[in-house]
């Protein structure tokens, strides 16, 4: 009898789409396209790589999204019969639900992957408007021939709100007042709050975040990716880039298409004592921007941006 022999198959350097598998994919996500809209659940149409923008909320809904564990908000609806809340996480991930008090929430860290975050939670808002309370919608369905002129949430939230969360120690907001939770809910809420880093909100889309041996400031930025990194190197060339005594600038990350610059802090101060630091490097860094129309870099300062591109993190 023959030996059997295993062939493996070869895989290829790039998708069926031309897209290398092993770079960042195109939606903005900071993940590897093979690990976001490169895997085989992903929706297959054209990623949007920003999916908020035109919203004045735009960089503190990224900031909800990808880092703060537990923060409400009203959304800013023009129109709408019943007020939504959005919510950083929902029980089991749900993209939304209406507590039995009524109450009508859609979460943003869901499960699911789409290519428009915006086009999902458009759906789970108009979802909510007519849900009955106790009703639950784990995921919005993968929808095979998206619609280019569907709902997004652009349509439905008033452009020029920014967005003031409450931010919360744990997910308690999950049920009405005096409710107890149960079942499957019992146990997404203890490992919920489990799981929880203390955050604070020290500024607009501005956190603090204490990861046990270090502290960080993660600030999620409006400007164009090339300003903000010219800015910052010229705050670096000068030595302004600092929060003060204490703080490291540490590098930065990719979220939905704008850059999310992130600083080391020292854990033993508290959130609030980094918030005038916070104010005057926000102003520096805007003043910086605004200089770039009339002052293009010097070579130190080109030298410091060649070495601030280097410094990407990855956040755990």
């Amino acid at each position: 009898m023959a030996k059997r022999t295993a062939v493996k198959a070869r895989k290829t350097s790039q998708d069926a789409e031309g897209i290398n598998p092993r770079q960042p994919c195109p939606c903005g996500s900071g993940k590897r396209y093979k690990a976001c809209h490169g895997s085989g659940d992903a929706i297959l149409d054209v990623p949007v790589a920003r999916p908020f923008e035109g919203l004045a909320a735009e960089c503190e809904l990224i900031a909800l999204r990808e880092f703060v564990p537990s923060a409400t908000v009203e959304l800013p609806l023009v129109k709408a019969d019943r007020p939504v809340t959005l919510g950083t996480v929902l029980p089991m991930a749900a993209a939304a639900l209406v507590r039995t008090d009524g109450t009508a929430y859609v979460g943003l860290q869901v499960q699911t992957r789409s290519s428009d975050v915006s086009r999902d939670l458009a759906r789970a808002i108009e979802w909510v408007q007519t849900a009955e309370p106790g009703d639950v919608l784990p995921v919005v369905g993968a929808d095979p021939d998206p619609d280019p002129k569907a709902t997004r949430l652009q349509d439905l939230l008033d452009p020029q709100v920014a967005l003031e969360p409450t931010l919360h120690t744990d997910f308690a907001w999950w049920l009405p007042e005096d409710a107890d939770a149960s079942g499957e809910v019992a146990l997404s809420l203890e490992r919920a709050n489990e799981a929880i880093m203390p955050t604070d909100r020290i500024g607009a889309a501005a956190y603090w975040v204490d990861a046990g041996d270090k502290a960080h400031l993660r600030w999620v930025r409006p400007e164009p990716e090339e300003k903000l990194l010219a800015a910052l190197a010229r705050l670096s060339a000068r030595g302004e880039l600092g929060l003060g005594e204490g703080s490291r600038y540490a590098g930065s990350f990719r979220a939905h298409g704008v850059l999310v610059p992130v600083w080391d802090l020292d854990p033993e101060l508290h959130a609030r004592e980094w918030t005038k630091g916070a104010e005057e490097l926000g102003e520096r860094l805007e003043a910086a921007v605004a200089s770039l129309d009339d002052e293009p870099l010097t070579s130190e300062e080109r030298r410091a941006r060649d070495g601030l591109i280097g410094r990407q993190i990855t956040l755990r």
